[in-house]
């Protein structure tokens, strides 16, 4: 793989690119919160009071009391019983399947999870069964293969990012037999999804009784670090069993103020979510007149369908003259094509906004009339 270029961060919606300032349409960073002072002020207050690193595991003498404050705060944004950081993402599941294993005779995965989930699919030490993305009858399928007395555990993630679906949870509930549990990685839906961004689970209306979310906080939240919520004893599982948790440094103390900033922020002012949800009606209602196939899907991500080679050079070097910069992606089974992926944010503005749909809508036009 080639590394990709390098890309400086200018405001909110601007990125440097090859000495040119081009509006940005991707990265997750859904409410730009990580360029909010608001965040910045707490991290520096933080790195003031608590220094940059606590330089031990949380095992050891590295468990500061910031963390128990953070993890209160997120148990009680997320209505949970009980939450733990990790100093990753990326660790989250991974924490969440070293302390599960053992308990559980099959893995369900969805053929287009994430690579945390591919990876924590391992740590179960039992077959793996792949299911057709999001296909709940291939599901039902692969249950019924496991026999009967099966305990499977299911990992999806919660919103895709190729897309912005959602997994179809209240449904996997169904199927899941009752020993069984769900595994969502809900790096994209947390922050984004629900009535008050709680995430997949508030979306689909479903309890926390038979699912282990997980999350990040470098996304909607705009700071940096990973969260299991669940259960007492599940958190009490990860301390006594995760390697993932017992051999790494936790997330530095300035982030974990700026996440406490951040959580603040979301309850605080619920406008973003609606004014990021109005921008996603916006360009999706005016992209759908111009012709465009564009699939309504929960999350804030508007994927264009598949483009011949040509048309992707046209389109990238179109948006260029235009002053965007190109989001095109190749980094999944879901988008291993390469894929347009157009991520809007509630801070863009309606000009930017007017910028994308214009150079779309021209690029729809001048299709027709090429392949007419």
């Amino acid at each position: 793989m080639t590394e990709p270029e390098s890309l400086q961060f200018i405001g909110d919606n601007e990125v440097r690119w090859h000495d040119r300032q081009l509006v940005y349409f991707s990265g997750c960073d859904y409410f730009r919160l990580a360029r909010d002072p608001r965040l910045a002020r707490a991290a520096a207050r933080a790195l003031a009071s608590h220094g940059l690193n606590v330089a031990a595991s949380r095992r050891t003498t590295g468990n500061h009391p910031i963390y128990a404050q953070l993890e209160t705060a997120l148990a009680g944004f997320f209505g949970a019983e009980a939450a733990l950081v990790l100093p990753d993402g990326y660790l989250a599941p991974l924490a969440a399947a070293q302390a599960l294993a053992g308990g559980f005779t099959h893995v369900l995965l969805d053929e287009f999870a994430h690579g945390a989930l591919v990876d924590a699919a391992r740590m179960f030490d039992c077959p793996v069964k792949v299911f057709q993305h999001r296909n709940v009858p291939d599901l039902a399928r692969q249950v019924s293969r496991c026999g009967r007395g099966a305990r499977p555990i299911l990992l999806t993630d919660g919103m895709f990012s190729h897309d912005g679906s959602v997994a179809p949870l209240r449904d996997y509930l169904k199927i899941v037999p009752a020993p069984g549990r769900i595994l969502v990685d809900d790096a994209h839906g947390v922050g984004v999804l629900g009535a008050t961004g709680q995430g997949s689970l508030e979306h689909a209306g479903v309890s926390r009784t038979r699912v282990v979310q997980c999350a990040t906080l470098s996304k909607a939240f705009g700071a940096y670090g990973g969260v299991v919520l669940g259960s007492r004893h599940l958190r009490e599982k990860i301390l006594a069993r995760s390697r993932s948790f017992i051999g790494t440094t936790p997330v530095p103390p300035p982030l974990a103020g700026a996440a406490l900033a951040a959580l603040q922020c979301l309850r605080r002012d619920p406008a973003r979510r609606k004014r990021l949800f109005r921008h996603v009606s916006l360009v999706r209602q005016q992209l759908q007149r111009a012709g465009w196939d564009i699939t309504e899907t929960p999350g804030p991500i508007i994927r264009l369908p598949a483009l011949s080679a040509h048309g992707e050079k046209l389109l990238k070097q179109l948006l260029l003259d235009t002053g965007i910069y190109p989001p095109f992606l190749k980094y999944s089974g879901a988008t291993a094509r390469g894929i347009f992926r157009f991520v809007l944010s509630s801070e863009h503005t309606s000009i930017h906004l007017d910028q994308l749909t214009a150079v779309l809508t021209a690029f729809a036009q001048s299709r027709r009339k090429i392949f007419r």
